[in-house]
C-alpha cells in the first residue's frame, strides 16, 4: 500500500470516527432504552423487531469501530472500490434499523405509546443522519483527487486539506436538506457568528434581536427551526418558547435552546415547556451541525406525516363522495358503522320505471359518443330531479331509469313525491325534443311492499325486490309513450289532487287484471 492510499485510509477513518460513531452510539442508547420501556409496559410482540434492531446497530457500531482502529477488511488500493465496500457494509444495518424502527413506530402510533413514539422518531432521525453521512462517503477519493491534496513527494501530504475536502463533500450531500432557521438572540455578537457559521452550511438565516421581534418574525415567515436563546430582556426564551408552543401554527416547529446556563434546572424546564433540545454556548461545530441535521429531519419527518394524513383525509373525503353518489346516505352511515349485512322489509314503497320507446332503433343510427352524451344529458337531469322531489334513484338499466320513495326511510307521501318526480321527467323531456331522433319515455308507478338491502363487496349496489318492483316494470313495458300509467295501489297512496284519466283494465303476465290510470299533464 502507497503512503497516499496509507493516509487516504487512516483520514476516512477519522472521519468515520467524528461523523458516524455519535449518532451510531446514540442508536443503540435509545434501543436499549425502548426495550426497557416496552418491556414494563408487557407490549411484548414489539420486543422481536426492538430486538433485531439492536442487532443491527451493534452491527453498525462494530463495523465503525473496525474502521476507526484499522481493522477493517478492505482492499489495499483506495479509491471507489472502498467506496462502494464503504456504502454497501454500512447501509446493510442502517437500512435494517431504519425498516424494523418504521414497522415500530406504526405500532406505537396504533397503540397511543407516545413516549415510544417519540424516542423512535429520535432514532429514526439518527439514522437518517447517518444515511446522509453515508452518502458523503461516495466522491471521498475523487475530491481528495480534484482538490490536488497528493504531491509526488508522499511526505507532503496534507491531512488538513484531506479533512477539508471530506468535510466539502459531506456539506454538498448535506446542501439537499438544509432548512429556513430563527436565530434568536439579544447579543448581536452571537447572533453574527451563529448566523454565519449557519449560513456556511448551506441554510436560510433570519435573526431575531428579542423575544418579541421573535414572534413577528414568526408571523411573517414559514421556519423550519428556531434557535433560541433563553437569556433575554424583554421576554425570555422559555416565555418565546410558551407562545410558540401554544399556537397551532407554530408548535410543529423544533426549537433548540441556547444558553451559557450549565445547569439541570434550566434544562428541564426548557424540555418540559417544549423544547426538542439543549445547547450550550460557546458551540462544538460538529454538536451543532448534528443537533441542528437531527431537528430539520425530525421536521421534515413530520412534514411528511402530515401531508400523508391530509393525503389520506383527501382520499377518505373522496371515497365518502364516491359513495354517496351511489348509495343513499342513511346506507352509507350504516356501512361506515360497521354493519355488514344490510336488508330492510318496506311494507309501503312506491317504484318508478322510466324506459326510452324504440331506443333500438335511435341506437343504431347514432355515433356511439352521440348516443352515450344524450343518454348522460338525460339521466343526468332525471337524477337533479329524482333529488328534488326527495326521491332515491334505485340505479339505470340500459335505458330505463328506476326510483323508489318510501326507502331506506318512510315517508307518508311517497306516492305524491314520485308521481311529481314522473310528471317532471315528461315535462322536461319535451322542453328537450329536437327532431325525430328526440327520447320519448314510458313511465309505470306501482305501490306496495318491497325488500331492499346492500349487496356485492367490491362495487357496492342498494337495490330493490318484490313483486312491487315488478308489478311497476310491467305498468311501464305496457304504458303509453309520454305518458305515466299508475296502478289502483298507487291511486289509493296519493295525498294530493292529481287528474287521473282511467285506463281499461291491463292484463299484466304473472299478476293478471289490474286496473290503471294515466295521470294526465
Amino acid at each position: 500500500m502507497t503512503a497516499k492510499n496509507e493516509f487516504q485510509r487512516h483520514a476516512i477513518a477519522a472521519h468515520l470516527a467524528q461523523r458516524l460513531a455519535g449518532p451510531a452510539r446514540a442508536i443503540s442508547g435509545i434501543q436499549e432504552l425502548l426495550l426497557e420501556q416496552v418491556q414494563n409496559h408487557g407490549l411484548v410482540h414489539i420486543t422481536p423487531d426492538l430486538e433485531r434492531v439492536g442487532a443491527a446497530a451493534r452491527q453498525l457500531n462494530s463495523l465503525i469501530d473496525s474502521l476507526i482502529h484499522g481493522k477493517a477488511d478492505y482492499p489495499d488500493h483506495a479509491g471507489r472500490e472502498i467506496e462502494a465496500k464503504l456504502r454497501h457494509d454500512l447501509r446493510t444495518p442502517l437500512n435494517a434499523i431504519i425498516g424494523y424502527s418504521e414497522m415500530i413506530l406504526e405500532e406505537a402510533e396504533e397503540l397511543h405509546e407516545h413516549a415510544l413514539d417519540e424516542d423512535v422518531r429520535v432514532m429514526l432521525a439518527a439514522a437518517a443522519e447517518l444515511l446522509a453521512h453515508v452518502d458523503a462517503i461516495a466522491g471521498l477519493s475523487r475530491a481528495s483527487d480534484n482538490e490536488g491534496l497528493w504531491t509526488t513527494d508522499q511526505a507532503e501530504i496534507d491531512a488538513a486539506g484531506l479533512e477539508r475536502a471530506l468535510g466539502k463533500t459531506e456539506r454538498d450531500a448535506f446542501s439537499g436538506r438544509n432548512g429556513r432557521i430563527l436565530v434568536v438572540d439579544d447579543i448581536g455578537s452571537n447572533r453574527d457568528l451563529l448566523s454565519r457559521r449557519l449560513l456556511h452550511d448551506g441554510h436560510q438565516i433570519v435573526t431575531a434581536e428579542s423575544g418579541l421581534s421573535a414572534l413577528t418574525r414568526l408571523a411573517e415567515y414559514e421556519f423550519d427551526l428556531v434557535l433560541l436563546d433563553i437569556l433575554m430582556p424583554d421576554m425570555n426564551g422559555i416565555e418565546v418558547l410558551s407562545r410558540l408552543k401554544a399556537e397551532h401554527r407554530w408548535r410543529h416547529i423544533p426549537v433548540i435552546m441556547i444558553s451559557g446556563l450549565n445547569e439541570v434546572d434550566a434544562v428541564v424546564r426548557c424540555i418540559e415547556a417544549g423544547a426538542d433540545d439543549y445547547l450550550l454556548k460557546p458551540f462544538n461545530p460538529v454538536l451543532l451541525r448534528a443537533r441542528i441535521n437531527s431537528s430539520l429531519e425530525k421536521k421534515r419527518w413530520r412534514d411528511r406525516e402530515h401531508q400523508y394524513l391530509q393525503r389520506i383525509e383527501a382520499e377518505k373525503r373522496r371515497a365518502d363522495s364516491l359513495l354517496h353518489a351511489v348509495l343513499p346516505g342513511q346506507i352509507v352511515a350504516r356501512l361506515q358503522g360497521g354493519e355488514e349485512i344490510i336488508a330492510d322489509r318496506f311494507e309501503e314503497v312506491t317504484i318508478l320505471f322510466a324506459d326510452i320507446v324504440g331506443f333500438s332503433p335511435i341506437a343504431a343510427k347514432l355515433p356511439a359518443s352521440d348516443l352515450i352524451k344524450r343518454l348522460d344529458r338525460m339521466f343526468s337531469m332525471f337524477d337533479a330531479l329524482a333529488e328534488k322531489h326527495s326521491v332515491e334513484k334505485i340505479k339505470t338499466i340500459g335505458d330505463a331509469y328506476m326510483a323508489a320513495c318510501g326507502l331506506p326511510e318512510p315517508a307518508a307521501d311517497h306516492a305524491d313525491r314520485i308521481v311529481a318526480l314522473g310528471k317532471s321527467m315528461l315535462d322536461s323531456l319535451r322542453l328537450l325534443a329536437s327532431g325525430s331522433d328526440s327520447f320519448r319515455v314510458r313511465i309505470g308507478v306501482h305501490t306496495g311492499p318491497v325488500i331492499a338491502g346492500l349487496i356485492g363487496r367490491h362495487r357496492f349496489v342498494y337495490d330493490v325486490w318484490g313483486e312491487t318492483v315488478n308489478i311497476a316494470s310491467r305498468l311501464e313495458s305496457q304504458g303509453v309513450a309520454d305518458r305515466m300509467q299508475i296502478s289502483e295501489a298507487t291511486r289509493r297512496a296519493l295525498h294530493a289532487s292529481w287528474e287521473l284519466e282511467p285506463r281499461c283494465t291491463v292484463e299484466l303476465r304473472g299478476v293478471g287484471k289490474m286496473e290503471t290510470y294515466l295521470v294526465r299533464h
